[in-house]
């Protein structure tokens, strides 16, 4: 049986993930309006809070969709979407594909036409996360407890704890946004976005600070995010 990225078997596995993704999704959701009942929440406050949710994953989801686009050129589309609706993260999918292929001196130019090199691909992106999904449940509680801790001693300290430990995440991707800045003004791409990108928040933070529209604190970073993506589409075919 000849080897292809498109088989019907991956997309039957496909759809059956992503149906059991939706599936969970819904029933959280559900448990966790009735529970929201159950305490005492107000319907109103828990159906704003429902469309706020819905309307910030607006923009992550087309991040997602990006991210399967890109993928599908070498690894066709599947694989891609399994990946991105679990793990819905662009900025380690891409990488350890490109950092596999590199390893394996192929191309990503062109869809995979050996499996060897196809599962090879699979597993390096499997196994490079299973750290973030085994780690949480044994670690979590003790990480929680120690920041609780923290806060308790010193509101403050504990504020820039947190901070701090978000802004080493974000910093941990910095790589790729300056890898290519010595190729050119094309390698400048990525910190033209991510200038966009703040500043439509500092505009955002504007218009709920001098203006009072403090509907805007909830969709500030979708709106962001979104805008950043946009201003990439545009400025992508003029530099590069």
């Amino acid at each position: 049986m000849k080897f292809h990225t498109n088989s019907t078997f991956l997309y039957i596995l496909a759809i059956c993930v992503i149906v059991f993704v939706l599936a969970q999704s819904f029933f959280f959701l559900i448990r966790a309006y009735r529970r929201g009942k159950e305490i005492g929440i107000d319907k109103v406050k828990l159906k704003k809070t429902i469309l706020s949710t819905a309307v910030f994953t607006i923009a992550p989801a087309i991040s997602i969709l990006i991210g399967v686009v890109t993928l599908s050129k070498f690894l066709g589309i599947p694989l891609p979407w399994i990946r991105m609706s679990v793990i819905g993260a662009i900025t380690y999918e891409l990488p350890a594909a490109t950092s596999t292929a590199n390893a394996l001196g192929i191309s990503l130019s062109e869809t995979i036409t050996n499996p060897k090199i196809y599962s090879a691909i699979a597993w390096v992106m499997t196994l490079g996360i299973l750290p973030s999904i085994v780690l949480p449940p044994i670690l979590m509680k003790k990480i929680q407890g120690g920041m609780i801790k923290i806060k308790q001693k010193d509101s403050k300290w504990g504020d820039l704890f947190m901070t701090s430990m978000f802004l080493g995440m974000i910093s941990a991707f910095l790589g790729m946004v300056f890898a290519d800045v010595r190729s050119g003004i094309a390698g400048w791409i990525p910190i033209f976005v991510l200038l966009c990108s703040a500043a439509i928040m500092g505009v955002c933070g504007l218009l709920i600070k001098k203006c009072n529209m403090k509907w805007l604190e909830t969709y500030a970073l979708a709106i962001s995010m979104l805008g950043a993506m946009i201003f990439a589409i545009i400025i992508t075919p003029v530099i590069g």
